[in-house]
């Protein structure tokens, strides 16, 4: 399975996607504006892959002037519905379909990695206006709480993706990860949790593409497991997800 059938495969479970992922807290949103140097009120900002809205409309509540760039039929389709009155273009990080320097801030919510960076850096640089800056970040997994690092290892097996390390790399490694190395790079982590039902946290878990590409029969028997093992943990079906927002704000000259 190729990463470009991984990312389309959202387009069929925007619904889903757009019920059960999680939001970003408060804190990131002081980390962005702390390590870009300026105030989201007021700033020209482009929320690429944008998905169903979610980072979008935190960033709207900000005071910011979004755009949504958004290269999925099904994903923009949700993003119309949800947010009806926010400008949404399609395109992709690799050819963004915006004029050269006019942007304040270009952010990438749990959607850089789906970039070829060797493009996507050009041309955010392209977009940014000089003094402005490209924030990438993603909700990752708190390995420290041990339930959430027992499910991941399950996750993996089950869907033969391979596991993730579970030791952060440090912030040198992360910009040259991100393919950021060349730019002045800050980093953030901000620790959050929600507490959702057991029925929403599953289906959290298997909006990800790891699952959205194994089919309804392959996730019907993790889940039918899962479902089992969180009961004996969360008898009340309600379930902690904690998260830490990895975040990296990169400067352009």
């Amino acid at each position: 399975m190729t990463a470009t059938s991984r990312a389309h495969s959202f387009n069929a479970a925007a619904a889903q996607y757009a019920a059960n992922r999680p939001s970003y807290p408060s804190a990131l949103f002081d980390a962005v504006e702390e390590l870009a140097g300026r105030p989201l009120a007021g700033a020209r900002v482009a929320d690429v892959g944008a998905g169903t809205g979610i980072a979008t409309a935190l960033l709207r509540e900000r005071g910011a002037d979004v755009i949504a760039v958004e290269p999925g039929a099904g994903m923009a389709a949700q993003f119309r519905r949800t947010l009806p009155d926010v400008p949404i273009v399609r395109g992709d990080g690799n050819a963004l379909p915006l004029a050269e320097a006019s942007r304040d801030l270009i952010t990438y919510a749990q959607s850089w990695h789906w970039t070829d960076t060797d493009r996507s850096v050009p041309e955010a640089l392209r977009v940014l206006r000089p003094g402005g800056a490209l924030a990438v970040w993603w909700n990752t997994t708190a390995y420290d709480v041990p339930w959430i690092a027992a499910q991941a290892e399950r996750v993996a097996a089950h869907s033969d993706v391979g596991s993730t390390p579970q030791v952060r790399p440090d912030d040198s490694r992360a910009a040259q990860l991100a393919g950021l190395s060349d730019l002045r790079v800050s980093r953030r982590h901000v620790r959050w949790s929600r507490v959702v039902s057991l029925d929403t946290h599953l289906a959290n878990l298997t909006s990800h593409s790891a699952f959205l590409v194994l089919g309804e029969a392959g996730t019907q028997a993790f889940l039918a497991d899962e479902r089992g093992r969180l009961r004996e943990l969360f008898p009340d079906e309600k379930v902690e997800e904690t998260y830490v927002v990895d975040l990296l704000v990169a400067a352009r000259p």
